[in-house]
Formats: C-alpha cells, structure tokens, sequence
C-alpha cells in the first residue's frame, strides 16, 4: 500500500470490543490478571498499552522496519538506541547534530567509558578516518541541525557493515515520508515524535525503529526497565499526526522551497542551507536518498548577529521559538536558542555562527511567510 493508506489504517484498525474506528486511548496504569498463572498481553503500562502498541506498528510500517519502540521524548528515544553500546565503546557521529544528541554524548556517556570522535558530516571518507578498533556505531542526522548537511546514507552503511559496527539515522527532519533509512542500509532509525510526525505542537515523544531482532530485544528490555514511555494520551496524539504526514509534508516543502528560492536572492543574505536548492553542495545526493526536501530552512545574515536581533524584533508571524515540525512557523537563533549551552569555541567548531537564523516553516500561506519574512529583513 502507499505510504498515506498505511499512514491511516496499518497498526490502527477499529477497536474489536467496540468498533471505534479511532484507536481508544487507553488510559490505565494497569490491566486485570486472569490468574495468578496466568496473564494477558498488557498488564501494565510501563511495560504495554494498547495505545501505545498501536502507534509503535504504525511507526515501524512507515519507516519500512519491522519493530519500532516508543518513548517519552526524543533524547529519551535516542538514550534507549545507544544501549547497543557499552563501557570501552567509540561512537563516530556527525559534527552538526542536535545539542541535545551531543550533551548525551559529552555529559552522559563519556563519563560512562563511551567517547565520541565527532567529523564533517559531508564526508564519508572523514567518518572512516575517525573509526578505531573500539568502534561500535556510526551517528547521524541527514539532514543536519541547524546546517542542513546532507550524510550519505547508503555510503555509510556499506563501510559500517564492512568493519563490523552499527550506523544509526536520526530521521526527524526528513520524517520516514521524505527519507527512509533503513531501506538504504541503516541499522537503527531515531525520531523525535514531537516534530514532525505529531506535527501540531502539542505533544512530547520519542521512537527506534529496527529490523534487527537483537537490537530490538535489546531496546525492549531497556524501555519496561527503564520506563521513559510515553502515556496514552501521548501516543494517541501522534497516531492523530501521522494520519496528515504526507501532507503536511508536502506543504511543508512546498513553503520551503518558495521561502529559500527568495531568501537566496536577498541582497541581506549571505547564504541560504537547503537541500532543495541547486546551489546546496549536496542536491543531488538529496534527490538520490530522499523524496522531497522537507520543510527546515536555514540562512545567514550578512550582518552578523546584530542583524539577526534585528530579523527578530521585526517578524510577525513567525513565533521565536525552540523546536520545529508544528503547523505554525517558527524561528529561532541556534547560537543563543538550540546550542546556546555549547561552548563559543565547540559552536566555531561546528561552523554554527551567531549570523544563523533557522526557520521551521509551517503551513500558514507562503505568499504570507515571503511578506513578513521581507518585511523584517528590510533595514
């Protein structure tokens, strides 16, 4: 089936007791035992709900993998994918990923006897270089926040299987609409459910998705241990989003691509990140591993950072917030807003200057998004 029909109806048939075409939400901590020999399939909620099985399905079809696991957030969700790993293990992981995946890395594990050589996300050869006997995984996001880099999926997979490691795929950005990993080698897929797959704003979560039954045993049993999973009601909410990906997503792109073509042209601009444009050095890797470009545009100030003070006092529509995916457009400044807890010397590093401004782009009319967008950029 196409990807709207199993975005509807797989994991999520009418309820057999009652005929609910909706999922119920299923809002209870436990379940009634048989007997004391026996006990049904949900006993209790940190371990399974029905809600939260059900968009667990939906998610695993979507992303074409056999298993997909649910958490409460999105580092939590990627917390539970690094279990794969243990003390003594080296992680090599793209330098422009998402602060949060980055203060797991530092702060987490490294004190755990996990460290994490960090290279240019662009290049497959500088993730090969970076890789030593410890070498257990490979990290990405393609693409990249805030810089939109592109990683090569089916490139690096091919040199994870040759020396023996695991490549994991944050997807978030892209969304399984847009890109799916594991049909081009992945081991792991890595969401957080917040962005686009709730896509309103309104709701916190976090997946891994896999076809390896070993992996999956693995982040399972750490899930009912552990116990950062999402309530009913959360899940229910993002079964609701992923009914309406597909076309958001194509909205999305759509406002991306008009916004980007005339940010690029703007005498304010110094340089426009997205891979949609002809002029991103990786376009046509873009076409190759993905189907569309997504809905994240980022572009720098000639300016510098007054100038991005200034954008921001002046936009309308556009809300000055943290996150992405919703209906609604926001902006925001990575220096001081998504990597503000990096060190000044850590975000030169990252090339992630204070010129940057990042937009999520919504589903309000581009013609309206242009106008406020050239009404704040003017003096």
């Amino acid at each position: 089936m196409h990807f709207e029909t199993l975005a509807i109806h797989d994991g999520q048939a009418p309820d057999p007791h009652t005929g609910s075409v909706t999922v119920p939400v299923y809002q209870t901590s436990t379940f009634g035992r048989d007997s004391l020999d026996h006990r049904s399939e949900f006993f209790y909620s940190r371990i399974g709900n029905p809600t939260r099985q059900a968009l667990e399905a939906a998610l695993a079809l979507l992303e074409n993998g056999k298993y997909a696991l649910a958490f409460a957030s999105g580092v939590a969700a990627t917390m539970a994918a690094l279990q794969v790993l243990k003390p003594g293990d080296h992680i090599v992981a793209s330098n422009d990923i998402y602060g949060g995946s980055y203060r797991i890395f530092e702060q987490l594990l490294r004190p755990w006897g996990v460290t994490t050589s960090y290279t240019d996300s662009e290049s497959t050869e500088s993730y090969a270089a970076c890789i030593k006997p410890e070498t257990k995984l490979i990290w990405i996001e393609t693409p990249s926040n805030p810089l939109l880099q592109l990683s090569n999926i089916r490139a690096l997979a091919s040199l994870a299987k040759e020396r023996g490691i695991l490549l994991a795929v944050d997807n978030t950005f892209a969304s399984p609409y847009f890109q799916r990993p594991l049909e081009l080698g992945a081991d792991i897929v890595v969401h957080s459910t917040t962005k686009y797959l709730g896509g309103h704003s309104d709701v916190i979560g976090g997946a891994v998705v896999t076809s390896d039954t070993g992996i999956h045993t693995t982040i399972k049993n750490y899930q009912g241990a552990a116990g950062a999973v999402p309530g009913p009601w959360d899940c229910w909410l993002i079964l609701r989003g992923l009914k309406t990906l597909k076309i958001r997503m194509k909205e999305h792109e759509a406002s991306a691509m008009h916004l980007a073509t005339m940010l690029e042209q703007h005498p304010a601009v110094e340089r426009v990140f997205y891979p949609g444009l002809t002029s991103h050095p990786q376009h046509e890797l873009a076409k190759e591993q993905m189907s569309g470009f997504g809905g994240m545009v980022t572009f720098a100030l000639k300016d510098g950072l007054p100038a991005v003070e200034r954008l921001i006092a002046k936009i309308k529509l556009f809300v000055l917030a943290d996150s992405l995916g919703g209906v609604e457009s926001l902006i925001s400044s990575p220096a001081k807003m998504t990597l503000w807890a990096l060190s000044q010397a850590e975000r030169e590093r990252r090339k992630c200057t204070d010129n940057l401004v990042r937009l999520s782009i919504g589903l309000e009319n581009a013609e309206d998004l242009e106008a406020d967008l050239l009404n704040a950029l003017e003096g």
